[in-house]
């Protein structure tokens, strides 16, 4: 599986001693529905695209967005874009990711897109969120492959770090930095299990009395789901940086070789 690492462009140094495979994370659709671009970008050539509709106003003339897109990805050698979309799913942006993924497949370039765009734009390929909180990680994938199949597919490897409170009928827990997380650890010293159906490790605490239930990634929990995809044919992933610096060294092989360990 080829191993996409997301960066700012002031993390592009840092994270190009483990891949020369990044994703850049440096540009979203404007207000006015047109490409803005992050300054200190000079470094960034080959990859990926990364596109963001944080703040996005309404996508009124598709086309001329697509070919600032189009623009932007033959100039700095860009093998394709990810539409890192959070609004919801709209008539305006569903014809605008349309349209792109026509315009880069006969450019011989890729659309990454998330889940919810799937089954509407069959050209592009579908960002899988394997941080779950409950469900079988396994089950998960596989059923993605029948909708999908495979070669659509790549993971959002996306790191968990969560605290559920006892019980939480809601279902929803609150997301731990990872210093937060590694405090709780040595202050509880808590018994840590690894959750097969999850493919994720936790364990149980009190809390100013109260229980919880901390659910989180590590190395060897993120290495598993790569594993598990490579394993159902799915070609590639992606990870934030640098939310997954301190893993990094654990799950790269081998300077820039992107080839994740199967330990």
């Amino acid at each position: 599986m080829q191993i996409f690492l997301t960066v700012t462009p002031d993390q592009i140094h840092k994270a190009g001693r483990y891949t020369r495979r990044l994703a850049h994370a440096a540009y979203r659709v404007g207000p006015e529905g047109r490409l803005l671009r992050q300054n200190q970008l000079s470094q960034a050539k080959g990859g990926l695209m990364v596109l963001e509709d944080r703040d996005c106003g309404p996508i009124r003339d598709r086309d001329a967005l697509c070919r600032e897109v189009w623009r932007e990805c033959v100039s700095r050698g860009f093998s394709g874009a990810v539409a890192d979309f959070e609004q919801s799913v709209s008539e305006d942006r569903t014809a605008f990711l349309l349209a792109l993924s026509q315009l880069l497949a006969r450019g011989n370039k890729r659309l990454y897109v998330p889940e919810a765009y799937g089954p509407l734009l069959p050209l592009t390929h579908v960002l899988i969120c394997t941080a779950l909180s409950g469900g079988i990680l396994q089950q998960r994938l596989e059923e993605a492959v029948r909708r999908f199949g495979s070669g659509r597919l790549a993971l959002d490897l996306q790191r968990l770090r969560m605290d559920f409170p006892l019980p939480c009928p809601s279902g929803e827990g609150l997301p731990l930095t990872g210093e937060a997380l590694a405090a709780l650890m040595a202050e509880k010293r808590p018994a840590v299990f690894y959750s097969a159906d999850l493919c994720a490790r936790y364990f149980t605490c009190l809390r100013e009395g109260e229980s919880h239930f901390i659910l989180f990634d590590d190395a060897h929990t993120i290495s598993r789901k790569i594993q598990a995809g490579n394993a159902l044919g799915i070609p590639t992933g992606f990870l934030l940086y640098p939310e997954s610096e301190d893993l990094l060294p654990q799950l790269f092989t081998r300077q820039g070789s992107g080839v994740p360990q199967r330990g």
